[in-house]
Order: structure tokens, then sequence, then C-alpha cells
């Protein structure tokens, strides 16, 4: 059935054991559970769940309105469903470095593998548009220290997120990587890079895990997972893919039902009936329900 038949701190092992094996993770993001379901059967390495989905999903933008507690209750919903590691956009803490601490506590009771904190200011907005502001680096490394003392299970993976390279430039954000490392952050994820060079500059300067994001209509170049292992990279998230996919679908297809007045001409673009319930293990739920309820009357 449609829960996860590992224990968190399994995942978290996993998680760890995968980044130190040198080659590139895989990790695209789910919108939901069903696409978490989705996600592990086709044979990728993790789950990403992004706080852009989870905001656009309330239909809210990408600035901070969320709260952990809807972006813990969406992460722990996902990797309920997923025996694979489960990563977590988890924005700027959610506040104070005291914020930042409790939150790692609530994403570790929600059954995550790992979550990325961020050095923008609060309300912080999305990495790949311009106008962000940074904190200055004491302020994340406070935030960073926070979460490591924090956290109750050494697995749990706190990777630290820099958006300064679109602010101050490559070289202070790597120097602000650093000083993150310094602080405890596991893996350093740079934001908004522009391409091979600047991942290059990333891996020549900072010894933990380093992590690429790969989101569509952003600055950054949409590089190949050969050319990004090949630069080094330990993992690549795809945060909005899925999201983006599922929307364009369906608002083609609302267009198509208003236009003609009926679905009929779009069947064949759909999910099936057969497909979903495989996908939800319908069939282990009806013999687990007629195992218990083995009577009729």
């Amino acid at each position: 059935m449609t829960h996860s038949t590992v224990s968190p701190h399994a995942k978290r092992r996993r998680l760890r054991e995968d980044l130190a094996s040198n080659r590139l993770l895989r990790v695209p993001g789910a919108m939901n559970p069903l696409t978490a379901v989705l996600v592990q059967e086709l044979g990728f390495d993790g789950v990403y769940v992004s706080g852009a989905v989870v905001a656009a999903d309330l239909a809210l933008p990408d600035i901070g309105l969320t709260t952990l507690t809807e972006v813990a209750g969406r992460g722990g919903q996902i990797a309920r469903v997923s025996d694979l590691p489960t990563i977590i956009d988890a924005d700027t803490g959610f506040g104070e470095p005291m914020n930042a601490a409790r939150t790692v506590r609530a994403l570790e009771e929600a059954g995550l593998a790992g979550c990325h904190l961020e050095d923008q200011v609060n309300p912080k907005r999305c990495g790949h548009l311009d106008g962000k502001s940074v904190t200055d680096t004491a302020t994340m490394v406070r935030r960073i220290r926070a979460a490591v003392g924090a956290r109750r299970d050494d697995g749990f993976v706190i990777c630290a997120r820099t958006d300064a390279a679109a602010v101050e430039g490559l070289g202070a954000a790597i120097e602000r990587a650093r000083a993150y490392v310094d602080a405890g952050a596991d893996m350093v994820f740079p934001e908004a890079m522009r391409g091979p060079a600047d991942f290059e500059a990333f891996r020549e300067a900072v010894d933990v895990p380093l992590l690429a994001n790969m989101t569509e209509f952003g600055k950054s170049e949409l590089l190949t997972t050969e050319q990004l292992e090949s630069l080094g990279m330990n993992m690549v998230i795809y945060p909005v893919t899925s999201l983006r996919l599922a929307m364009g679908a369906v608002e083609d297809g609302l267009r198509t039902l208003r236009d003609e007045g009926t679905q009929a001409g779009i069947v064949d673009r759909m999910q099936t009936r057969g497909r979903l319930y495989e996908l939800v293990d319908y069939a282990s739920y009806n013999a687990f329900d007629s195992d218990v309820y083995n009577f009729t009357i």
C-alpha cells in the first residue's frame, strides 16, 4: 500500500551514502504525494519538495507567504508515500535563527531526509528573479548553526543555499558558501548559476556536496545530467517541472472542454483509471479490506 516501508532514519542514511558516492543524484520535484509515487517508480534517486510549488498549489506567489505548518505538512504527506529520501525547501527557516531551529525539528518529525535554508532577506523571492536581497554572512551563519544544533538525527542533511551570486558576484557567493560549510552545512546549493563555468568555480572552491538547480525559465542554462556529473555536482533538482507539465495540460484540457462542450476528444491524453488505480495501489487496499471484512450478510 502507498506508505513508505523505510524508516526516516534509514532514508537519511541512504541520502548521505548516496551523496558520498560521487555520482549525480537525480531528484525531481513532486507537486503532491501521487507524483512522488511516480518519481520512485520511474527510478529516480530522491524526491524534492519545492517551496515555490507549495506556494503555487495554494495560489500564492513564492514570496515567503507560506508557513512552516503548511510546508512541513505537505512535506510529510510526500515523504510518507516514498521509500526514497525526500528533500524540502525550507526558505529562510521561517524567521530568525530560533525559527530555523524549530523548522529543522518539525521537518525531522515529518519524516524528511533533509532541507535547504537560504541567505535571502525575509520576505524572500524566487531565486531566479531580479531584485533579490541577501542577509549579511554572519546572519546566515547563525541560521545554519541554529539548524545544525537543533537536529536530533545526525543523518538529517542541512544544505545551505546562497543567492549571493546574482547580488554580490560569484566570488562573494563562494566565500559565503565556505563560511556556511564552516558553520556546519552538509551541502551547498549555489542558486541561479549561469552555466558550467559557475558550477566549476564552486566545485573547485567547496569541499562538500553541491546541489544544482535545473529550473525552467530561469537564469541557469539547462544542463544535462552528463554535463552536471562531469562538473562534479552531487545532486540535481527539477523543482517545478511536474507542476508546469501538469498545469499546462490542465489549462489546455479545460479550454477544450469550454470550447467544445465535451472532453471526448482529449480522453486519449488523460491518465487512465487503471493507471491511477495502479499508482495508488488500489488492489492492495482492496485485498486488505477483504481480508479484514471477510463475512457476508
